[in-house]
């Protein structure tokens, strides 16, 4: 019972439209599901992937209109980072930055790789990270060929996840003792006198299977808004496997959500040590299972749990136009 690797993230908006002309019109990611948080079916839920929105690939967005701005601080998923071909590819995305004024640094190396951190139109901290030396870590995925960006430079999965927490045992020992994540190096922190950021790694490790820790003493608890992330949830490959981490999680009597279908895929939900929400996927079903894939993301999907409130669900929605 291995945790194979990033499954997905999902953070917030205050603008669904705008953040799928982000998303899709600069970076070049495909729209592959656009349907409601169904937790509060009053708001959109956005998924972005590769071509088919493999497990790994799908960053989503709840959108809160009118969210305040996030607070950035301690107890949080401090950036996320998306992978991309190689180090060339980031020489193009670099160049396309600058031709379309997004706020970018430039490229530098953090933990032996070449990376490009960049932020949307809502402040969310990304990174593009180069998988030039990812042989035989978890595999990325295959770019829509409709992209506006070039397949060879196209955004291929999500990359390493960095938490920022107050103290790192108890995340460590969760971690590496219950959810199986090996401690595999660490690097300097950019804030002196800070210590240095340690990497854990599960599954087939590489890009898309690495969470990042940062320690921070001099830090408030982050305050969720717009441009902060919700949770990160991790690739299991099956029910069967779901089950037994229901268990193993159960064990350890820590609160937890029970399995949760989702219709797309299933999952368990629970707080790690600092306050951090992560959450256990399985692999499949998959976005096809309503939709084919020709016309990912097109309409409005909804579960069939939810297909009987469809009326009263579109309603209440502002109409948002997700031609690609």
């Amino acid at each position: 019972m291995e945790l194979k690797g990033i499954h997905h993230v999902s953070a917030m908006t205050a603008n669904a439209a705008k953040n799928f002309d982000f998303y899709t019109k600069i970076l070049g990611m495909r729209l592959i599901k656009k349907t409601v948080n169904q937790d509060d079916v009053s708001v959109y839920h956005l998924f972005y992937g590769d071509v088919e929105g493999n497990p790994g690939t799908e960053f989503t967005f709840f959108e809160i209109p009118m969210a305040a701005p996030n607070h950035n601080g301690n107890n949080s998923i401090s950036e996320i980072s998306l992978r991309v071909p190689n180090d060339t590819a980031l020489e193009y995305w670099k160049d396309r930055f600058k031709s379309m004024n997004v706020a970018h640094m430039d490229i530098s190396e953090v933990f032996h790789r070449k990376v490009l951190k960049f932020k949307d139109p809502e402040g969310q901290r990304l990174v593009l990270v180069s998988d030039e030396h990812n042989e035989g870590g978890v595999s990325g995925g295959t770019p829509w060929e409709k992209s506006p960006v070039p397949n060879e430079y196209g955004i291929i999965g999500l990359g390493p996840v960095k938490l920022t927490v107050p103290y790192l045992e108890p995340t460590e020992t969760l971690l590496v003792h219950v959810m199986g994540f090996r401690k595999i190096g660490q690097y300097a922190s950019s804030i002196e006198g800070q210590q240095d950021i340690v990497v854990y790694e599960t599954g087939r490790g590489g890009t898309g299977a690495e969470v990042h820790v940062e320690t921070r003493t001099d830090l408030p608890k982050e305050s969720l808004g717009r441009g902060g992330v919700h949770h990160v949830a991790f690739r299991v490959d099956n029910d069967e496997e779901l089950r037994a981490w229901i268990a193993k999680i159960k064990g350890q009597r820590m609160v937890n959500s029970g399995y949760v279908d989702r219709f797309y895929f299933h999952s368990l939900y629970f707080r790690e040590p600092n306050g951090i929400l992560f959450e256990l996927a399985t692999d499949g079903p998959g976005f096809a299972t309503d939709e084919s894939l020709e016309h990912l993301g097109e309409g409005l999907a909804l579960p069939p749990f939810l297909e009987e409130r469809r009326q009263e669900i579109e309603a209440k929605l502002k109409p948002l136009d997700t031609k690609q």
